[in-house]
């Protein structure tokens, strides 16, 4: 049986430049995707459908406004309520612009109704689209995510969206006019953000965890949430500042309003999408960079760029690395292991058993790859692996050989190609 190696001694996790490197190969790799998988057009359709769905909300808003109205003659709180509205909202200006209709009739509700419902599940059927692109799986959802959800999430969504931004105008609206205190409008406003940014944190954490196909794990997919959550705020603080509704109304005049939002939404969604990305792409950082040294060290495949991001392996190492003195045997011939192995640094040689002698077949140097011959043909280990000099090998277990042979078509071709090299090599050698 083959002895237990000894393990690379440890870097530290967390070192600084382990963590640059790693956060180097996850930007990189999240970029190529985003570019590869043509995000930019799902953000763009999501986007439609989301202004395509803000056409019928601006109806219902209409309604509500009229009923707020009629309830404003005889309450004060609905007076109030309506004074806050018209002031944060600049209700009147889009009323004058003709994006909120005076009067609604109840004929236009209801066609506005059934295009919720319709560009609903376009939203939703985008976003799946985009999330099958990026987490590729050949499941298939069921009929309540098909069918039911995408008629129900949207209007659901904004009702949500909506009483957060109402109690954030009203609020602003009370402090402005020191109906209940500073002290208690700032408190109150900041636990109204803090809840609207739970609420979106929710919403694209549910995204994450159940829309891919191959889920994440949960405790990922809250991180990337998160992440995803504080760049949609800082995206909005940024279009706040630098972009003006008053100069696209300026300059496309009522159209200006729908290129605007049609703008914003694009933004959020490309956002949206770039850390679906990175989700998976943090899921698969080990394969990709397995993959850039397994073809770099067959000479193929990577540009100067990929050489720059992913020739620092050390963390590849303090993962997988294995350290087998001169004479150590990696793999016994008959063996049931299925575990494969990558020489980062060393020789080995290859024995076969021929009666009571063993045979020398040949040697394999860095940049190598052996021991998948028993996970592909599920079979017992056809020959012996002894460590010629010091080996420092990369030990793959089976699990991470199928996400490897999976995703890259080059390695596969590459594994297979050694693979016939070597069953010729062996039936050579049997018949002599």
């Amino acid at each position: 049986m083959p002895q237990k190696p000894a393990l690379l001694p440890p870097r530290g996790i967390g070192a600084p430049k382990g963590t640059l490197s790693w956060l180097l190969q996850l930007g990189y790799t999240t970029s190529r995707l985003l570019k590869q998988n043509s995000l930019q057009n799902h953000a763009a359709a999501t986007a439609f459908y989301f202004l395509l769905s803000a056409t019928p909300l601006l109806l219902l808003l209409s309604y509500a406004l009229q009923w707020l109205g009629q309830l404003a003659e005889e309450s004060v709180s609905a007076g109030i309520l309506m004074a806050a509205l018209y002031n944060q909202l600049q209700l009147n200006s889009l009323t004058e612009l003709g994006f909120i209709p005076r009067q609604a009739k109840l004929t236009a509700g209801s066609v506005g109704f059934i295009t919720l419902l319709v560009s609903s599940r376009g939203l939703v059927h985008a976003v799946e689209g985009a999330f099958h692109v990026i987490f590729p799986s050949q499941r298939k959802h069921n009929l309540m995510v098909s069918w039911i959800l995408p008629l129900v999430i949207l209007p659901v969504l904004f009702l949500l969206l909506g009483m957060a931004a109402l109690a954030k105008v009203t609020l602003d609206f009370l402090a402005q006019y020191n109906f209940i205190g500073t002290s208690n409008a700032l408190m109150l406003q900041g636990l109204n953000a803090l809840f609207s940014f739970a609420m979106v944190w929710a919403l694209l954490f549910a995204a994450y965890w159940q829309l891919p196909r191959q889920r994440p794990r949960a405790r990922e997919a809250a991180i990337f949430s998160l992440l995803a959550t504080a760049s949609l705020v800082l995206l909005l603080a940024l279009f706040g500042a630098f972009f003006k509704l008053e100069n696209y109304l300026s300059l496309y005049g009522a159209l200006g309003g729908v290129i605007f939002v049609l703008m914003g939404a694009f933004f959020a969604f490309l956002l949206f999408y770039l850390w679906a990305q990175a989700l998976y792409a943090y899921g698969k950082a080990d394969i990709t960079a397995l993959e850039k040294l397994f073809l770099a060290g067959s000479g193929k495949g990577a540009n100067k760029l990929e050489s720059f991001v992913f020739g620092n392996a050390p963390r590849l190492l303090e993962k997988y690395g294995q350290v087998y003195p001169a004479g150590q045997t990696l793999i016994e011939e008959g063996d049931d292991s299925r575990i494969a192995y990558f020489i980062y640094a060393g020789r080995a040689d290859v024995y076969k058993q021929t009666g009571a002698d063993r045979r020398l077949l040949g040697e394999l140097n860095e940049g190598q790859l052996f021991g998948e011959m028993a996970y592909l043909l599920n079979e017992k280990r056809t020959a012996s692996i002894i460590a010629g000099t010091e080996l420092t090998v990369l030990a793959l277990p089976p699990h991470i050989m199928e996400e490897l042979m999976q995703s890259s078509a080059p390695l596969s071709r590459r594994i297979i190609n050694v693979l016939c090299q070597r069953l010729e090599q062996m039936n050579k050698a049997s018949a002599g």
